[in-house]
């Protein structure tokens, strides 16, 4: 016998107690985590490792600054993404997004308490920041049936308890997302309901330094991903049989195999489906010398989104002229316009000075020139001058905002539409793209 027992309880047998990332080397562990393969491509990579308990405290206790300066006694939370930022741990995610069951109350003190599934109270034990689990946040119709009102009344008792006990006599609570008879029971009680979402979302806006290096590892491991896709494609298409299900199979298979958690959308489309884009893709057979073209939307390891998008011909016919104009137009369009990232610029700024798409382009360009994004596209929105709303997006860019720049050069009527889409860090004095995925030689006209 070669192999220990210790070793086979380990994730990586390579390495001591923990991992590089600074969570238990333990194949029991409850958190969720990168994989063996995950960690194989970063190190090989050479890329550093972000400390995730360090990560988690800094989410905390920025959290907790952002409820003491809008003088609220606590935030109370239920969408699933902000009780991933607020304690990094995960509970059925998606169902949670359409039956939340899930609430994180952060009073202004810092003390944190989760209320979870019933039946895993344990999925919040290894962050010691999470001071208690409870349960009976569940108010939502399928839950609680008539009695909606009523079980509503006793998680806000539980609230109001947790506040007098952490905040004195300050009624003034920031709350995300929540159902009727919930906003219903806070107001009874006395409470006065503040916008929460507004908080999370800049609150999640800056990234530290861990989330930063959270986000180069989602990165490669993202690129690794579509890197087997890509290939898949590209050999597959030729045969005559691979449907825009089978290449978008890949992707979500090897963010599974990284450690990923899901994909948002189903945005892959090919030939003349991507035109209108946003048809999602299906049981179409894609032909050989046509467009593929995705948004990967995908919600990677650590639970970090990396959202890029490329658009491949494939095939061994020449694109056409119309094809490659499009493409060179919009990878003008990503390029011009990340060139005016920086700290102190505002979203007016990057709006009304943004490189402008030829007008057979126009109508069916992207909801957006910009977005943030983090654990999912997040706040702000940058839109284009014709959807500019005054008073809207009164803000300027800081360092450690992530943002995504969109191109969708589609011709109205056409039988084709060009995607693409990088990430890209706001840095001290600029911006440094993390997107390294080639865009397509033959589209570009390169080869």
């Amino acid at each position: 016998m070669t192999q220990h027992y210790a070793d086979t309880r380990k994730i990586d047998p390579t390495k001591g107690t923990h991992l590089p990332d600074g969570t238990p080397n333990d194949n029991d562990r409850i958190e969720i985590g990168p994989t063996r393969l995950a960690f194989r491509e970063w190190e090989t990579a050479g890329l550093t490792l972000p400390n995730l308990p360090r990560m988690r405290e800094f989410r905390w206790k920025r959290l907790t600054q952002a409820i003491v300066d809008r003088g609220w006694a606590g935030l109370l939370m239920f969408d699933p993404l902000n009780c991933r930022y607020a304690t990094d741990s995960t509970s059925m995610q998606l169902w949670n997004t359409h039956n939340p069951f899930r609430a994180i109350l952060l009073c202004a003190d810092g003390y944190m308490v989760n209320w979870d599934y019933k039946n895993s109270p344990f999925l919040s034990d290894f962050n010691p920041l999470v001071r208690e689990v409870r349960s009976g946040a569940s108010m939502y119709y399928f839950a609680t049936g008539d009695r909606g009102s009523i079980v509503a009344r006793e998680f806000v008792a539980e609230v109001d308890e947790l506040l007098r006990a952490h905040a004195g006599s300050n009624r003034r609570l920031g709350v995300d997302k929540i159902m009727v008879h919930g906003l219903k029971a806070l107001e009874a009680a006395g409470i006065t309901v503040e916008e929460g979402e507004e908080c999370t979302e800049k609150t999640r806006a800056i990234k530290g330094p861990d989330e930063i290096l959270a986000m180069r590892c989602a990165s490669v491991a993202c690129e690794n991903a579509i890197t087997v896709m890509e290939k898949a494609a590209r050999e597959g298409i030729p045969q005559g049989n691979m449907s825009e299900d089978d290449v978008w199979a890949v992707l979500h298979a090897e963010n599974i195999k990284r450690g990923g958690e899901w994909i948002e959308t189903r945005l892959l489309s090919s030939g003349p489906r991507t035109n209108p884009w946003f048809q999602e893709c299906g049981p179409r057979i894609i032909q050989p010398n046509e467009i593929v073209a995705f948004d990967t939307d995908l919600i990677g390891s650590y639970g970090i989104c990396v959202d890029i998008s490329r658009t491949w011909w494939v095939g061994e016919a020449k694109p056409t002229n119309s094809m490659i104009y499009a493409m060179r137009h919009a990878h003008e369009h990503i390029m011009t316009n990340m060139d005016m990232l920086k700290p102190g610029v505002s979203i007016r700024e990057l709006s009304f000075g943004s490189h402008r798409l030829d007008d057979n382009f126009q109508k069916q360009k992207y909801g957006c020139l910009m977005h943030g994004v983090g654990l999912c596209d997040e706040w702000p929105a940058v839109n284009y001058p014709d959807s500019w709303v005054d008073g809207a997006f009164d803000y300027v860019l800081e360092p450690g905002m992530v943002m995504c720049v969109e191109a969708l050069v589609s011709p109205e009527g056409g039988d084709f539409s060009i995607k693409l889409e990088d990430q890209v860090l706001i840095t001290e004095t600029g911006y440094e793209n993390l997107t390294k995925y080639p865009f397509d030689a033959r589209l570009m006209g390169q080869a």
